[in-house]
């Protein structure tokens, strides 16, 4: 699977400019490659490999009801491309705020959210694959003030240059099968609502306000699976710009699995985006 994996990554990556490069965290998809495999591209490739030495990975919790945030317990991930050395020294100091819990094996095998990103990780980084470690974080269900304590504790990490934020989200899943049907009909054909729902919380993200995406989420529901890992990260930010930091944060693509026309189909959205420290 590796070679077959790391030419299809390669294949992705190749046809994305790198305009917003260095990142300093990005948004990106965690669905099946074959869905969303180009449209993290855009996403990994403003990655600056020759910069960058410590990866957080924030992924929301699928399978567990978690009400706070987990470590793994285990101190390599593989990929087939190379392992992935987990930073023991950052996970003591997260350690220590008693503010996580540990992930069982289970979880951490079972949770795919961090996971996807692993191989994109590895290939974005891979002319520096020894010097770099992974900080991989479970996010759960926070509430806001449990997001803007978690982000609080993140700033001081994400104003580092050389710490890259990859947040794991995919955008509204829609169909009976999520239980979720919004549709505004004057945006015609149900995907083209769908992205016109998207796009707007989007524009809010790109806002930086977590105020107002919170806001949003509360109005529309729509099923974003990162809401909370993206409310940390604008947390994050919202500290760092209260301490005069000055950045920007740009959404570079926008995908669906398929188009949605009647209520018996059902979709998921990905978007791919970047901060920018200016």
């Amino acid at each position: 699977a590796g070679p077959q994996l790391n030419a299809q990554l390669e294949g992705w990556l190749s046809q994305v400019q790198s305009t917003k490069r260095p990142a300093r965290a990005i948004i990106a998809p965690h669905a099946g490659y074959t869905y969303c495999g180009s449209c993290a591209a855009h996403a990994y490739k403003q990655v600056d490999p020759n910069i960058t030495r410590k990866i957080f990975i924030l992924g929301p919790s699928h399978h567990v009801p978690l009400s706070r945030c987990a470590l793994s317990s285990v101190d390599i991930y593989r990929t087939p491309l190379y392992d992935l050395r987990i930073d023991q020294k950052i996970y003591g100091e997260l350690w220590k705020t008693g503010m996580f819990e540990r992930m069982s094996l289970q979880t951490d095998e079972d949770e795919h959210s961090i996971e996807m990103h692993l191989p994109y990780t590895a290939k974005a980084m891979e002319s520096h694959k020894d010097e770099f470690t992974i900080i991989p974080v479970l996010v759960g269900a926070l509430s806001e003030s449990k997001e803007q304590e978690f982000g609080k504790l993140f700033s001081k990490y994400l104003a580092d240059p050389s710490i890259l934020f990859v947040v794991s989200s995919d955008f509204c899943h829609w169909g009976q099968r999520f239980r979720y049907s919004y549709y505004d009909e004057s945006q015609g054909e149900i995907y083209r609502s769908i992205e016109h729902l998207d796009k707007m919380g989007m524009s809010i993200i790109e806002q930086l306000d977590p105020v107002s995406f919170s806001n949003y989420l509360k109005k529309y529901h729509n099923t974003i699976c990162g809401r909370h890992p993206i409310g940390v990260l604008l947390n994050a930010i919202n500290e760092l710009q209260k301490n005069g930091m000055n950045m920007s944060f740009s959404f570079l693509n926008y995908a669906q699995s398929s188009q949605c026309r009647n209520w018996q189909d059902s979709s998921v959205s990905y978007a791919a985006g970047a901060l920018m420290v200016h």
